[in-house]
């Protein structure tokens, strides 16, 4: 397997790379879907929602976490974890950045 070569993209790049291959999987958009309904949960409470074994579910909970998608704090025994607003405002400003271009653009290509 092929080196990836991350050194030679910017910082920014790697970063909503990450956080765009988090977000490639169906049970990781499930759970932000999730967290979106709600302040915060509990482990508990996301595996109550999908149709996954509590360890799936911590795995993508950590991929999320990882990716800076998600937030995590420990209270007793139990994570809480909550939408991370700042990580998501950088890929809403990059996708919009995108959109602004196409429509600027207004080109017929392809």
């Amino acid at each position: 397997m092929g080196a990836t070569k991350t050194e030679h993209f910017s910082d920014e790049q790697n970063e909503l790379a990450t956080m765009a291959k988090a977000i490639g999987h169906p049970a990781r958009v499930a759970i932000l879907d999730y967290l979106l309904t709600v302040d915060a949960c509990i482990c508990g409470d996301i595996v109550n929602e999908l149709p996954l074994a509590q360890p799936t579910v911590s795995q993508h909970l950590k991929e999320l976490k990882n990716a800076g998608l998600i937030k995590g704090d420990i209270e007793g025994n139990t994570i809480c974890y909550c939408i991370n607003e700042k990580a998501v405002g950088k890929l809403q400003a990059y996708f919009g950045k995108i959109t602004t271009k196409l429509e600027s653009k207004k080109s017929n290509c392809c």
